[in-house]
């Protein structure tokens, strides 16, 4: 065992910063198109994070043009160039795939004060 963690340790990436379901976060892609490089960002809530070592990913849900677009990235991938942590949510539960469902000023997350 100690060697299949020796080398989960060689690719677990420590520069993505923590979040949690109903956080608002950007990610910041890679994009390879033949020869070309280019950068996406895609911007949304996170609806759930599966933990775990090199097989963990999150889910990120934004609505692009009153349609719902969702995303699931592993954690650990080589092309997410970074993760920005806009604000924090404010929920009770660990996946908030309630959101589908809900349309307009229904859909927000409420975002956790300093106090809180």
């Amino acid at each position: 065992m100690d060697a299949i963690r020796k080398i989960e340790s060689e690719h677990l990436r420590l520069d993505i910063p923590q979040f949690k379901a109903g956080d608002t976060v950007k990610v910041h892609q890679r994009i390879i198109e033949g020869e070309k490089e280019r950068i996406q960002v895609f911007q949304g809530v996170v609806l759930r994070v599966q933990r775990g070592t090199l097989d963990s990913t999150f889910t990120v849900r934004k609505v692009s043009d009153g349609v719902g677009v969702e995303r699931i990235y592993p954690m650990n991938s080589p092309f997410i160039e970074r993760v920005e942590v806009l604000a924090e949510g404010k929920v009770r539960r660990g996946r908030i795939y309630y959101l589908r469902q809900r349309k307009g000023k229904a859909a927000r997350i409420k975002t956790k004060n300093q106090w809180d």
